[in-house]
């Protein structure tokens, strides 16, 4: 497949794990709660890095790995004894994959000097609901939360902040005599999600909230939402993009951004999904914006090509696919394939390298 791509002009950029942590690793060993999986996985990517090597040059070690706070069976494989101190396993857990992806981004440099390996985020930003100075410090709080992970992996060491965070929560990170020295094999780049962004508020009111990406929020009052009241920010991710610019200081990789929407097929057998069209089209001159700010982006990539399950919320009605794909919820349908309006659209914009929107 990678031959077929190069072959046709087409750089692929590979996940080495991708919300796919195999059984029996989480039955045998307890998934990222134990250290073995650290040799594990190095052993996997080695041999991914070398048996690709010369076909595949970028690479993400762990997708969106800021889930497994919020989700931690998708997101790491991670299942919980009763009793225990939950944040405990989660951070130790989260030690163990930045121990994992530091040595791997050592080994592809060592396999391949021209090997590219970044980290990946489920990114969005947090805005505070009020100008109330305790929001304004939840929001940060929030933000803090999910770049932890990409803090040690750009940075190469843990965040100042992380020592009140870990005391707070009664966590104890176990760490071998190498780890710090380890973690300075940081990423090449900086790859994210963007759906939408977020709003946090000191006193979140459950009854306006949203699961934005699976990441808990306030609804904002100053912008669209989605019929899964996800925010339709394009602006957001300007800011966030800019944020992350400033704060890493490596190039930035938006690998993830769609809208999931219900999807139908007209009369004429066609599926006119312009409330797409519209989405990415807003986000991609958001993008645009940010460039011209001065934020190099390497790469744009939607979610997804194709309809499929998502992962968020396990519907295939949640679609966000160019094309559309006959099934539904309950596993009915024929799997037949057919090109959504958006699918024509995309097509001139990736032809014309984001110039043609219209």
């Amino acid at each position: 497949m990678f031959a077929e791509c190069k072959k046709y002009g087409i750089e692929p950029l590979v996940t080495l794990c991708h919300f796919d942590v195999p059984m029996h690793l989480v039955t045998e060993y307890g998934s990222w709660r134990n250290r073995k999986m650290v040799e594990f996985f190095t052993r996997y990517a080695r041999t991914c890095f070398e048996a690709f090597d010369g076909l595949v040059k970028y690479w993400l070690t762990f997708n969106e790995i800021n889930i497994m706070l919020h989700s931690p069976f998708s997101g790491a494989g991670l299942v919980f004894e009763e009793g225990e101190n939950q944040d405990q396993v989660k951070y130790q857990s989260a030690h163990h994959e930045l121990i994992a992806s530091a040595l791997a981004t050592k080994i592809a440099h060592e396999i391949n000097p021209q090997n590219q390996v970044g980290c990946m985020l489920a990114g969005g930003n947090f805005y505070p609901y009020s100008c109330k100075p305790e929001d304004v410090w939840t929001a940060l709080e929030k933000d803090r939360e999910n770049l932890f992970f990409i803090d040690v992996q750009a940075r190469g060491a843990y965040p100042a902040y992380s020592a009140r965070v870990f005391r707070e929560k009664g966590v104890v990170i176990e760490k071998a005599p190498e780890d710090d020295d380890i973690l300075k094999n940081t990423v090449d780049f900086v790859s994210f999600s963007y759906y939408a962004s977020r709003c946090a508020s000191a006193e979140m009111n459950t009854g306006n909230t949203s699961a934005a990406n699976v990441v808990k929020s306030l609804r904002n009052p100053y912008i669209a939402a989605s019929e899964w009241g996800w925010g339709i920010d394009p602006l957001g991710l300007r800011i966030t993009m800019n944020m992350m610019y400033d704060r890493y200081q490596k190039p930035l990789f938006l690998v993830e951004n769609g809208l999931g929407a219900k999807d139908e097929i007209d009369a004429n057998g066609e599926i006119n999904d312009d409330y797409r069209i519209s989405y990415l089209r807003e986000h991609i001159r958001a993008m645009a914006d940010a460039i011209e700010d001065g934020v190099p982006l390497m790469g744009y990539t939607t979610w997804g090509c194709i309809d499929l399950v998502s992962a968020s919320t396990g519907e295939m009605s949640k679609r966000y696919g160019f094309v559309y794909v006959d099934r539904d919820d309950a596993g009915n349908g024929t799997l037949a394939r057919t090109r959504k309006k958006s699918f024509w659209w995309y097509k001139k914009v990736i032809a014309s390298n984001g110039a043609d929107l219209a």
